[in-house]
């Protein structure tokens, strides 16, 4: 297996920064938005580029919407077809109701059905956080339609689930989770508080307004499908490997996802591995070093 580690310290302030990797604050007016039917479930998505060119599905976590992609979409539509899903239960997406109906195999259907619904076969796989899960989901059970993954700030299933397991300081961190999962949760958050990690005052106004359009038991029952429970205990069903080329990138600062978990990810891949880590960035790496996820993610797909 080829493997290529590039653990890079950098700062924000090198290189000259081309215009089309600043804030698009525009971009909701330049987006085509559109539906896909997945088995009676509407998913939203907005999208951007030449539906020619080759086909980027962007996957947002929690708690965010297809926005969370603004810059990333902005300078990636020069060359791709750019498509920022909505992920059930999130702003324009329908929001069924019942655990069950947030089963990761279910929201890996999500995807699959926006590509169908767009005329293609496969698509270069973007996720973020609960984004990186179905997409690690999607390239193990569904690798027919993925042509590259790249996953931020969510380690493969394999290592948060070791990571729990036997590191307390994971454990400790992985309290928020834990409440998620209590009955009542989704009775103690409001739109204002979900936009804590929000720093840009514009964007946190579209963020309150997309979560009040939210359900907020819908978000949380991501939680309580799929998120491992106690006793923690290591993942060893039988392997499945990772097929396509991965791209990680993993900002350090993430108190939720400790980077231990990225440890001996290569060992569950068939093809090759670029990680990138970013100091001082945070869980949402893709808005706290914006210009740098979008120059690596560029880079990376031209190789």
């Amino acid at each position: 297996m080829k493997l290529t580690m590039l653990v890079f310290t950098l700062f924000l302030s090198i290189l000259p920064l081309a215009s089309a990797l600043g804030a698009d604050n525009d971009i909701e007016k330049r987006v085509e938005d559109g539906y896909a039917d997945s088995g009676g479930v509407k998913i939203h998505y907005a999208a951007l580029g030449d539906k020619k060119n080759p086909l980027i599905v962007m996957i947002h976590g929690f708690p965010d919407f297809w926005y969370t992609w603004r810059d990333q979409m902005a300078a990636l539509s020069s060359d791709y077809y750019v498509v920022a899903i909505d992920q059930r239960g999130y702003n324009l997406s329908d929001k069924p109701k019942g655990v069950e109906n947030y089963d990761v195999r279910l929201l890996a259907g999500d995807v699959t059905a926006v590509i169908k619904h767009l005329g293609r076969e496969k698509a270069i796989i973007v996720g973020h956080d609960w984004g990186g899960v179905v997409s690690w989901t999607l390239a193990m059970y569904q690798p027919q339609f993925v042509e590259k993954l790249i996953i931020l700030n969510l380690p493969h299933p394999r290592g948060l689930s070791r990571e729990l397991a036997n590191n307390p300081q994971q454990q400790k961190n992985s309290q928020y989770a834990r409440n998620f999962q209590q009955p009542d949760a989704h009775t103690k958050v409001t739109a204002e508080q979900l936009t804590f990690w929000v720093k840009d005052p514009e964007a946190k106004k579209k963020y309150i307004e997309a979560f009040k359009r939210s359900d907020f038991e819908a978000m949380l029952n991501y939680y309580k499908r799929n998120y491992p429970r106690e006793p923690y205990k290591e993942d060893t069903s039988p392997l499945v490997k990772v097929k396509m080329p991965v791209l990680m990138i993993h900002g350090l600062d993430d108190w939720a996802l400790l980077p231990g978990a990225l440890n001996n990810t290569w060992e569950w891949l068939e093809s090759d591995l670029t990680l990138v880590t970013i100091p001082k960035a945070g869980h949402f790496v893709q808005q706290d070093a914006s210009d740098l996820v979008t120059r690596n993610i560029k880079m990376w797909l031209k190789r």
